[in-house]
């Protein structure tokens, strides 16, 4: 079964006919999308990867690792209609994270390699927000501040998907543009942390239960880095999870501390830094969070949703 159905990170065309018009500057980023009118799919990812129904849970792994992806569209094997939504967060949920841990504990009898080969049906969200091709760039970021959402497939009359946007979609519209706003006033100061000989297990349930998709990882008060969803994922795709197993039982896999998926250097940014500053950063570098420090001490995160409530003001 070939359940690739798509490219990632193809935009359509018309994407640099944005940033090359639009004059941005030190003023109301809103007030610039609402004048320009466009639609989602100038900003969309367009034929983005989907998987179907009866796609296994390590082949999401793999596909979002290998990607750099956090969710992927569920589609119909018949009519390619969007039938669902997976994200990184559902996996780490059923990792050990919050409920969906219970599906191994008890259909799967803490079995890893069986677990990781259900069907990704058993844990996707099958009641998903969807925007359609026409909607207004400005409606679409104001759905994903209200529903709390970091991605939003979008359909075609028949349900079909034909592209999806991340926040990281919008950082790219900012990314290096002045705001004259600075990170300090929109960056989380009160962030949870953990200590490096904290298990992933242990980093999993923090995720879910507050709602991170990352988490700074410290020692005696200094910030060793940032472990993320992606970075579990990751240690899974990349099979070093596999290599932990004596009987193949989920805990072993997952006692695993995070301070062995921080050791890659780590960028950080001042509180000082312009927002567009601060977007460009992200995306030059591949990431969607970045720890604050100030005078050698960290301060706290700020995230591409961050910034995105940025832009919606």
């Amino acid at each position: 079964m070939n359940i690739l159905k798509g490219k990632v990170n193809r935009k359509d065309p018309k994407m640099m006919s944005i940033a090359a018009t639009m004059d941005f500057g030190p003023v109301d980023f809103m007030a610039h999308i609402s004048r320009h009118r466009g639609d989602i799919m100038m900003v969309a990812t367009v034929e983005p990867v989907t998987l179907q129904p009866t796609a296994t849970i390590i082949n999401a792994v793999r596909l979002m690792s290998v990607a750099g992806i956090r969710r992927i569209p569920v589609t119909n094997a018949g009519t390619n209609r969007l039938e669902g939504m997976i994200t990184s967060i559902d996996i780490i949920d059923f990792l050990g994270g919050g409920s969906k841990k219970l599906l191994i504990e008890k259909h799967y009898q803490d079995n890893f390699l069986i677990a990781m080969n259900a069907e990704i049906r058993s844990i996707m969200c099958d009641e998903v927000i969807y925007v359609n091709r026409e909607a207004k760039i400005a409606d679409v970021i104001k759905i994903m501040i209200e529903k709390n959402i970091g991605g939003i497939p979008v359909v075609n009359e028949a349900k079909v998907v034909c592209g999806i946007c991340t926040d990281r979609d919008f950082l790219e519209l900012i990314a290096g543009i002045p705001a004259n706003k600075s990170i300090s006033q929109y960056m989380s100061k009160t962030v949870e942390e953990t200590p490096s000989d904290y298990t992933i297990e242990d980093a999993a349930r923090i995720m879910v239960e507050k709602g991170y998709s990352q988490i700074p990882v410290m020692e005696g008060g200094m910030l060793l880095g940032i472990v993320t969803a992606s970075d579990i994922l990751e240690y899974i795709a990349t099979g070093h999870a596999f290599e932990k197993m004596v009987t193949g039982n989920f805990h072993e896999v997952m006692k695993e501390t995070v301070g062995s998926l921080t050791k890659r250097e780590t960028i950080f940014v001042t509180p000082d830094v312009d927002l567009g500053r601060a977007a460009q950063i992200m995306i030059s570098s591949g990431v969607n969070s970045l720890p604050v420090m100030e005078n050698g001490v960290f301060c706290g995160i700020v995230t591409s949703r961050d910034i995105l409530n940025a832009i919606s003001e």
